[in-house]
């Protein structure tokens, strides 16, 4: 039971990182209609700023005040990325459709994943949180729930919130929704809506730079990060519903879940072929553990959810 328990909250912790990488996906998708395919690759970008900032700050900062400086500093560069990304190119394409767009963020993935191999190298980064962070918050029976656990949980909460407070009590938030579901209107008033889908974009670039830069310290920070994590991205946002952000937290929390759990688990396929009587098929399927097709569960996830209803959990808007 203390390994389940920890277990859970290790599911719920990478759950919540996952909900801060789709967040900025979900937010773009909601507000401008882009599937952003180079979203991943600005995570990554948010990890590497973050080891560049830092060690440019080592010297003269301790290792924990550089890593805080950074945290703040790498996503707004990332975000300002983003920004550029939208103003040259992509407020370009608009017109042109939704495949000129998808091909557009396709190739700027690739492109960005070549920068960093260019910049950094192929090998990893010694990238990490402070070393104290890496202690045991508690441990249950054997099994330690580490402080940096605490720490992503902690961010994740508190950007749920800024969105919120930001989205529905804010005078930014009416502007934005109002450009999004009545641009000419809004336009007629006096507001900048390709300003404001601008900024939209490059908030949402902030996010993926934001979970990059703890993301990349609570793992590993390497070029193959952006491929990695990407398409459990995508899945998070079908699984909840294109464009909504409260789907997209609760899919986050129920993969998340779902693959830790299922990566400790010493449950084997051979159980549910018992229960059916198929005993050859149980024989067959013994030596399959759970925590072997752990990386394919989210995506039979996203199968069933397509099958039996296709707009996600809370899917607010038509694809």
């Amino acid at each position: 039971m203390d390994g389940l328990i920890v277990s859970l909250l290790n599911g719920l912790s990478y759950g919540l990182l996952l909900f801060m990488l789709s967040a900025g996906l979900t937010l773009i998708f909601s507000m401008m209609g882009i599937i952003n395919f180079a979203h991943a690759s600005f995570y990554m970008l948010g990890a590497y700023a973050a080891h560049a900032v830092a060690g440019a700050l080592s010297p003269a900062l301790t290792a924990g005040a550089a890593f805080w400086v950074a945290l703040f500093i790498a996503p707004v560069l990332v975000g300002l990325a983003g920004t550029a990304v939208e103003r040259l190119a992509l407020r370009r394409l608009r017109g042109r459709g939704h495949v000129a767009e998808l091909l557009f963020t396709f190739a700027l993935a690739m492109v960005i994943a070549e920068l960093v191999q260019l910049a950094w190298g192929r090998s990893a980064v010694p990238y990490r949180m402070p070393a104290a962070w890496g202690e045991p918050l508690f441990s249950l029976g054997g099994h330690a729930f580490p402080l940096h656990r605490l720490v992503v949980a902690l961010a994740a909460g508190l950007m749920l919130a800024a969105l919120w407070w930001g989205l529905t009590r804010t005078r930014t938030g009416l502007v934005v929704r109002a450009a999004l579901s009545h641009p000419a209107m809004a336009q007629a008033l006096g507001h900048d809506v390709p300003r404001v889908f601008m900024l939209v974009f490059g908030a949402g670039c902030l996010l993926a730079g934001m979970a990059g830069a703890i993301g990349g310290s609570v793992f590993v920070t390497e070029p193959g990060m952006a491929q990695a994590l990407g398409p459990i991205v995508f899945v998070v946002t079908v699984v909840g519903g294109l464009g909504s952000l409260a789907g997209a937290f609760w899919a986050s929390l129920l993969i998340g879940v779902l693959q830790t759990l299922a990566v400790g688990s010493a449950w084997s396929l051979a159980a549910p072929a018992t229960w059916l009587g198929a005993a050859d098929a149980a024989r067959a399927l013994a030596a399959w553990p759970l925590s072997r097709v752990a990386p394919v569960l989210p995506y039979l996830l996203m199968v069933a959810v397509l099958v039996w209803r296709p707009r996600g959990l809370m899917g607010v808007r038509e694809t």
